[in-house]
């Protein structure tokens, strides 16, 4: 009888090893995994996920001594940022080594590179032969899993998951491009604005990308629940607009305490921006749940992790 979900590294591995796809933890979220030298494990992740060919896949390799492995021209300051923060959620673009299938990269030149942190996946990494490549593990455009009971819940007996428990982050890798030396950041995540310049300086966005992406994450809809969601500034004024609905609570720092409207149910009332950023894909899956008619998210001060909060939410609104 077929495991759904494997706990023994050797077990994940042999899947791995016959070209199937595997879920797998991360840091970050879970991650839908498949060796990058295999074709068919590749055009199977796009497919059991429904993601458009010309979203590129990001690689991840065991150590950063593997970079070379699938990377050329390496900029001195890609090599200072990942000495500084792999193993863990930073994410490289830079320019890819010949060997990478254009099927991982969508046709571009680069390739998105990582460590990961986790100890389950960095013991697999150390396993294989290969590097993996490793998008969310959900369905296109819809709420990334932080649980091996997220991913199975959106594909079933299709794919088999590596338990690693609850992940640490909550939300994906800090992307980072370059231009020559010049870093950009080509999507928000787990590691500051703040926490990258204090490394390199200052570095230019380049986050929004619909038709052609360099990384991914850049698509305006994206990260979004199946039950409609609004970012407001103002939480009170959304209430009032839509009393009367079953309404879902998302908050940054207001304390709301109206609880005579049995219409309200209030998931989150964190005011720290680590645990907001852990449990934000968590609170969401929870609130799919629930049949509300609505989502109200508070935005959060646009500093730190809030910044990548922000950016998860907006692209995840009906008002986006």
């Amino acid at each position: 009888m077929r495991k759904l979900i494997v706990s023994n590294l050797n077990d994940a591995k042999s899947i791995l090893d016959k070209n199937l796809n595997l879920i797998i933890p991360t840091e970050t979220v879970y991650g839908l995994a498949g060796n990058i030298f295999e074709d068919e494990a590749i055009e199977n992740i796009f497919k059991l996920k429904n993601r458009p060919a010309t979203n590129p896949l990001i690689v991840h390799i065991k150590s950063l001594e593997s970079l070379s492995d699938v990377a050329v021209d390496i900029p001195d300051k890609a090599y200072e940022l990942a000495n500084k923060f792999w193993p863990g959620p930073l994410t490289l673009v830079l320019k890819k080594k010949q060997t990478i299938s254009d099927l991982i990269t969508a046709g571009k030149s680069t390739v998105a590179v990582r460590v990961p942190s986790h100890s389950t996946t960095q013991s697999l990494l150390t396993m294989l032969d290969y590097p993996l490549a490793a998008p969310s593990a959900n369905p296109y455009g819809l709420v990334s899993p932080t649980s091996s009971a997220h991913a199975y819940r959106y594909f079933g007996d299709k794919v088999d998951v590596l338990e690693g428990g609850k992940c640490d982050y909550g939300i994906e890798s800090t992307i980072i491009g370059f231009e020559g030396e010049n870093p950009i950041i080509h999507r928000y995540g787990s590691l500051s604005l703040e926490q990258i310049q204090n490394k390199v300086g200052d570095l230019d966005i380049d986050n929004m990308a619909n038709s052609d992406p360099i990384a991914p994450g850049m698509v305006s809809k994206h990260y979004s629940p199946t039950t409609p969601l609004i970012l407001a500034e103002d939480i009170h004024s959304e209430i009032e607009k839509n009393r009367g609905k079953k309404l879902g609570l998302l908050m940054s720092k207001t304390i709301y305490n109206d609880r005579a409207k049995s219409t309200i149910i209030v998931i989150n009332n964190k005011s720290n921006q680590t645990l907001a950023a852990q449990n934000l894909y968590a609170d969401l899956n929870h609130m799919d749940s629930l049949n509300l008619d609505l989502i109200i998210a508070e935005k959060w001060e646009d500093s730190g992790l809030g910044k990548s909060i922000n950016d998860r939410l907006s692209r995840a609104s009906i008002n986006n």
